[in-house]
């Protein structure tokens, strides 16, 4: 039952001082969450930065889902069903969403407020669910005197498994909400456009599909994760996890077929698009967000702060950087917030070393 508590504080003291080093240590043949994995070097360089980065809340459980209001304030979900939002006074629960079926990877996962909020209070929730089976769907929340109260299921029928559940949320500059589907360990299913399976979502925020046209924005991929459009152009780019090798970050273009699992990386046929860059062995890239300039997501098996640098066609990488490293463990979500980026461990999922006071939300400031 929806819900407002104050259950966590500010931790407004921890600040701490770390350097990100690229390291040229390999690891094969491993789960690429369940190894700390490094990646390759595209330049050589070594990423040295001496950085502020602050606990901004603590003793979180899987925090999955986020995104800011205008006035600056964080809501986000934590996977085993929580809705929570981080201001000035620290964190506030906001609902506790019960039907939620904390499954394997699955569980509350994607968080995305209306685009004219908070003039239309309205959030949008990735969640995993019972139904004779593992099943996924959208649900719209509208925010009532400090409490989230459901409105509807705007998006039912989304394929949901014990792994790769995709989850992510956001919306787009064109206004249309963009949602990430894994291939729910059945890979040759991403290949089929009857289905939902592997494929990143296009909806207008009632939940109905734009035009009349199929939901399917892109297909063929494995296990998006991150999802994030560049703050000039528009373009939208994806991270993706890999098997043991080749997770990808991708430029995601309608209609485009990204090939898994016919082909990971690169491939010579022009019927698939080819990743950006793509990373062997896996580091299991998590997120997405663009902040200062530069691409950034959380790596879970490679426990650290990914940045990439684009060139100016957007196409191509210009540098490839590993930051914190070993610093905070696993680290999932990642968001550019008015003061500095944002990023949430995710120690507490059953395949990472928690410590004290995992999990955390930390901002650094570069």
């Amino acid at each position: 039952m929806p819900h407002s508590t104050r259950r966590k504080v500010l931790a407004s003291t921890g600040v701490l001082l770390s350097v990100g080093v690229v390291t040229g240590d390999t690891t094969s043949g491993a789960d690429p969450e369940t190894t700390s994995s490094p990646i390759r070097e595209l330049d050589g360089r070594v990423a040295q930065q001496n950085s502020a980065v602050e606990a901004v809340a603590t003793d979180l459980e899987v925090p999955w889902g986020t995104d800011f209001a205008p006035d600056g304030t964080l809501y986000f979900t934590e996977r085993t069903g929580r809705v929570n939002r981080l201001g000035s006074d620290g964190v506030e629960l906001l609902a506790e969403i019960d039907d939620t079926n904390v499954v394997g990877e699955g569980g509350l996962l994607g968080l995305a407020l209306h685009p004219e909020f908070p003039t239309t209070q309205t959030v949008f929730l990735f969640q995993t669910y019972e139904d004779d089976g593992i099943s996924q769907r959208i649900l719209r929340y509208r925010l009532v005197d400090g409490e989230l109260e459901r409105e509807a299921v705007i998006f039912d029928g989304i394929p949901g498994a014990q792994r790769h559940t995709g989850g992510r949320l956001t919306f787009g500059p064109d206004g249309y909400l963009y949602a990430t589907v894994g291939d729910t360990d059945d890979p040759e299913m991403a290949q089929n456009l009857e289905t939902l399976h592997g494929s990143i979502l296009r909806l207008e925020p009632d939940g109905s599909v734009p035009d009349c046209e199929r939901a399917v924005f892109s297909y063929g991929h494995r296990n998006p994760e991150g999802l994030a459009f560049h703050p000039e152009t528009g373009v939208l780019y994806s991270t993706e996890h890999g098997p043991d090798t080749d997770d990808e970050i991708n430029r995601i273009e309608e209609g485009n077929n990204y090939g898994w699992p016919t082909v990971t990386g690169e491939s010579d046929d022009p019927a698939f698009t080819d990743p950006l860059a793509s990373y062997t062995p896996a580091i299991a890239p998590a997120s997405a967000a663009f902040y200062d300039g530069a691409f950034y997501f959380g790596a879970l098996a490679g426990e650290h702060l990914h940045r990439v640098t684009f060139g100016s066609d957007g196409r191509t990488v210009e540098s490839d950087d590993r930051l914190f490293e070993g610093e905070f463990g696993r680290i999932r979500s990642v968001i550019a917030g008015s003061d500095g980026l944002y990023f949430a461990t995710s120690n507490r999922d059953g395949r990472g070393s928690p410590g004290n006071a995992d999990d955390r939300i930390l901002r650094w400031t570069p």
